[in-house]
């Protein structure tokens, strides 16, 4: 059965086994080189991926923080046009009325947008009203002002359908025979001999919402870059400073992160450290974002890119590591982990060996460090996966490890006397019964009574527990969380972790980072 590690070895009374550490650290350096082999063998953007992913979920970096690590990717050399791009169609998407103000200042740049392009002309000129209630829109309605307006320079430039021209006071009064217009011709004459409209106050009117942004993203983007990088405009600059702070660290990630080259990343986990400086706390066992963040800033740069790869995924994406080796496309790599924990489980597992490698762990390099100790952490998780399918096997789990459980979705508390015989049986029903009458008049949480519960020795003596279940409440936490077969428990590594703490005394290496292990969000 798995050992959890759940009680702390008397470090008075045993040295450990060296021999078997040794053998166990050797064992999880062949396992981290086998699981690289998997990593990569399709490529690296899964991996990359998995790491953008963990990156977006940093919670310690504050608003003008995330401002200036983008800004500074944006200003510096060489120029990220790639990620300019990507940003504007971000801005683009949920601030358009704020570009739309820049580019309604900038009116005149979007001649060059419709010339010689009539289905522009038509999508944003010939939203006419029919005079039913419904009034003109976008260049529609800037088209109908601006010649009203100044009627006396382009009104001869308005080209008909009819045999004959409208007039300006006839139009004012059936607005609706804007209808018979000849948009495209008419938009070719303003684009060739009314140059007054490109700049005018309806045109600029008709660009404020942003909405024209959407008729073509590639050739405003292309706008705005030529505005950001050439003409160095202040306006856009405020747009993208303010809207770096005011969106999401995540969502920034999650758009911005995934079109970085290799080296470009690498900057920006340069700039990102300079900015992270984790607290490791009880509290923040469930948050995976602060071992990334521990990683980054106790051990440095890793080395190589490959490395932090590696350490992100056997320690963040343990669950997407698992579907990777049981990929009927990896047999061979399958097989080889297959042994590999094999012959980890018939070499020496107790307490006194898990001190003896924490031990080893600390003659090596931080960072490798803690991939071993990753790597031994992902082991467990991979034999909970393969041993523990019935709720019979998590029952046998909790006895080999002496971890206390109750079956959290009985009414009845099992308790060391046996089961219960029929007058209990009748006494619950009762009970039952009287719960659902109280229940229609108020809603109460239930607490259990430590007493209440069952209470399993190490032994493993077992007393009367109902088969079937899987849904538990266990010791470990203090009965407060209902766990299921259907996933991992997370908390069954606790013990394991706590242990660490008490290993500082014996070694340099300091072990609070490796607490969080086991509470990435992927074993939940």
């Amino acid at each position: 059965m798995v050992p959890l590690f759940l009680s702390e070895p008397n470090w008075d009374d045993e040295e450990g086994d060296n021999e078997a550490s040794s053998q166990i650290v050797s064992l999880l350096s062949k396992l981290g080189s086998v699981i690289w082999s998997l990593m990569v063998s399709g490529g690296r953007s899964e991996a990359r991926l998995w790491l953008c992913n963990a990156v977006s979920r940093l919670s310690s970096i504050s608003p003008h923080h995330k401002r200036d690590i983008f800004m500074k990717m944006l200003t510096s050399k060489p120029t990220r046009k790639g990620l300019a791009s990507q940003l504007l169609q971000l801005v683009f998407e949920k601030r358009p009325r704020k570009v739309g103000s820049i580019l309604a200042n900038k009116s005149y740049l979007l001649e060059k947008f419709f010339q010689g392009n009539p289905k522009r002309i038509m999508q944003w000129f010939s939203n006419f009203g029919d005079g039913g209630g419904l009034e003109h829109k976008k260049g529609a309605k800037a088209l109908s002002q601006f010649a009203f307006v100044n009627r006396d320079i382009c009104w001869e430039e308005l080209e008909w359908k009819g045999k004959h021209g409208q007039s300006p006071a006839m139009v004012a009064t059936k607005p609706h025979y804007f209808l018979d217009l000849d948009v495209q011709r008419t938009v070719e004459n303003f684009l060739e001999n009314v140059p007054e409209f490109w700049s005018s106050p309806e045109f600029a009117e008709s660009l404020k919402d942003g909405e024209i942004l959407f008729m073509d993203t590639k050739f405003f983007v292309e706008l705005f870059i030529d505005l950001m990088y050439k003409e160095d405009l202040d306006d856009i600059w405020e747009v993208i400073s303010e809207f770096l702070k005011e969106e999401s660290f995540s969502s920034l990630c999650h758009h911005l992160l995934i079109i970085l080259e290799e080296s470009e990343f690498r900057i920006f986990l340069e700039l990102l450290l300079r900015y992270i400086s984790p607290r490791i706390e009880h509290k923040d066992f469930g948050n995976s974002s602060y071992l990334l963040e521990f990683i980054l800033c106790k051990c440095g740069d890793p080395g190589s890119f490959d490395t932090l790869l590696m350490l992100n995924a056997i320690i963040n994406q343990r669950r997407q590591l698992l579907r990777l080796v049981n990929d009927e496309e990896c047999q061979d790599e399958n097989e080889q982990v297959k042994d590999i924990v094999s012959q980890m489980c018939k070499t020496s597992t107790n307490t006194y060996t898990l001190a003896s490698i924490l031990k080893e762990c600390a003659k090596a390099k931080p960072i490798e460090a803690i991939k071993l100790l990753g790597l031994y952490s992902w082991v467990i998780y991979y034999r909970l996966s393969k041993e523990c399918q019935t709720p019979g096997s998590w029952e046998a789990l909790f006895l080999s490890n002496g971890i206390s459980f109750h079956e959290s979705d009985k009414y009845s508390m099992l308790n060391n006397k046996g089961p219960l015989d029929e007058n209990d049986s009748a006494g619950d029903d009762r009970a039952s019964s009287r719960c659902r009458k109280k229940k229609k008049r108020r809603k109460k949480t239930r607490h259990f009574d430590h007493d209440e519960l069952l209470d399993f020795d190490a032994s493993g003596r077992r007393l009367g527990l109902q088969s079937g279940g899987g849904s538990w409440l266990l010791s470990i936490d203090d009965f407060s969380t209902s766990w299921t077969n259907v996933s991992p428990l997370p908390y069954l590594f606790f013990g394991m972790f706590e242990l660490l703490n008490a290993v500082k005394s014996c070694c340099d290496f300091d072990f609070e980072i490796i607490q969080v292990l086991s509470f990435s969000e992927e074993c939940s």
